[in-house]
């Protein structure tokens, strides 16, 4: 049972490479969820079996000294039953509500190791986005190298002005203070996963996600099946509560081994012997009505949170469709600007060949599309960041 709720959690990593991606957490965290699930079944069990009364064992020593010059003593060994077996629905509704409560606790905690693996594996994406833009801005630092030197050229020839120049040094310092901040970032990330991992970063392969469609994300979501378990659960509760305040059926029984008082005897009177009966009871509760009133209104709460949650569910995968089509326009965008970079950088390679561009002008112009080519490897990754945002909150992605 434990195993299987663990690969439960593990799904959407097992699209590839499941066995890299499936044990990224570290053996901690994956412990204490594990701790998690088997609290959950435990305390579930011990709900669903909580209408059984216990049975009383109970031994008792008396001394009497109400007889001149004599201490009597005797001793009574007992086994007590007072157990109820109908409860005008209350115990059926009560089992009801336990595996209700299972379902939830279960659910819930899922979701939370899914989101706890899906932190690690974005970060593992924003890992490598850094490194990309660290790249892309060394070809930007390049450039601005470049244009110092031709704008210091065209100042020193008289042509230019000098806050040309001084803005194309300003423009270096900011884009070298910038990739600083990416280091920074970057070592930050990597902190941030090795709180939750103890893998090496760098010897983990990313998954490659798809879209799933808007009727699996909704059907198979934890969130939305969370709280569908939870307005269950609060419909059951309301049954119990009505249940707590109507007639109660227990039967009763006793059975008793005692010593007998030896200065009275009587022969009609068993030392072993058995009492046993039934009884019928109800509470009359001044606050039963606001107690019963009280588990309706959570009952419709919980209801309205299922409906409020399908709506949420619906809005949250159309905001990642449409983030998704900006992207995918975005790097349709870059393709277009390194096939311009493209003729452009071949252009000027062949003027500065012929003397009337130079190799600078070239240079230039093969930096822009490196970078060009980096944005479209940029914009994939934040695709990948946006469809994990669904993968980490369905249940079935295969």
């Amino acid at each position: 049972m434990k195993k299987s709720l663990v690969l439960c959690s593990l799904l959407f990593a097992s699209l590839l490479h499941g066995d890299e991606l499936g044990n990224i957490l570290s053996d901690n965290k994956s412990l204490l969820f594990e701790y998690q699930f088997q609290s959950n079944e435990l305390e579930s069990d011990q709900l669903s079996r909580s209408w059984v009364n216990p049975i009383v064992l109970q031994y008792r020593k008396n001394y009497s000294t109400q007889f001149i010059n004599r201490t009597v003593k005797t001793g009574n060994y007992s086994v007590i039953v007072d157990q109820p077996i109908f409860r005008s629905g209350g115990i059926y509704y009560g089992i009801k509500y336990s595996q209700a409560l299972r379902a939830a606790n279960i659910t819930e905690i899922t979701l939370q190791k899914r989101q706890m693996i899906g932190d690690a594996v974005s970060i593992l994406f924003n890992l490598k986005k850094t490194k990309l833009e660290e790249k892309k801005l060394k070809y930007q630092i390049k450039n601005d190298i470049i244009d110092i030197r031709q704008k210091r050229d065209s100042y020193d020839a008289g042509v230019l002005d000098s806050s040309f120049l001084d803005q194309a040094i300003l423009k270096r310092s900011q884009d070298e203070t910038a990739l600083l901040q990416l280091q920074l970032n970057y070592m930050e990330l990597k902190q941030r996963f090795s709180l939750l991992s103890d893998k090496n970063p760098k010897s983990l392969r990313l998954p490659k996600l798809k879209l799933i469609s808007k009727a699996h994300y909704s059907d198979g979501n934890l969130e939305l099946k969370r709280d569908i378990l939870r307005a269950e659960q609060s419909d059951y509760n309301e049954k119990v509560t009505w249940a707590k305040y109507l007639p109660t059926v227990s039967l009763q029984g006793q059975y008793t081994d005692g010593d007998l008082n030896p200065l009275f005897f009587n022969p009609t009177i068993q030392e072993k012997y058995y009492t046993y009966g039934f009884s019928v009871s109800m509470p009359i509760d001044i606050n039963s009505l606001s107690d019963i009133e009280a588990s309706k209104v959570d009952k419709l709460r919980a209801a309205v949170e299922v409906l409020d949650r399908k709506d949420t569910v619906d809005e949250e995968y159309d905001w990642i469709h449409n983030s998704l089509g900006i992207l995918d326009k975005k790097i349709i965008l870059a393709k277009k600007d390194e096939q311009v970079y493209k003729n452009l950088f071949r252009l000027t390679k062949n003027l500065a060949q012929a003397g009337e561009k130079t190799s600078l002008d070239a240079d230039i112009m093969h930096n822009s599309l490196q970078i060009r080519k980096i944005d479209q490897q940029i914009f994939k990754i934040d695709k990948q960041v946006q469809l994990l945002k669904l993968y980490v909150r369905v249940e079935n992605v295969l």
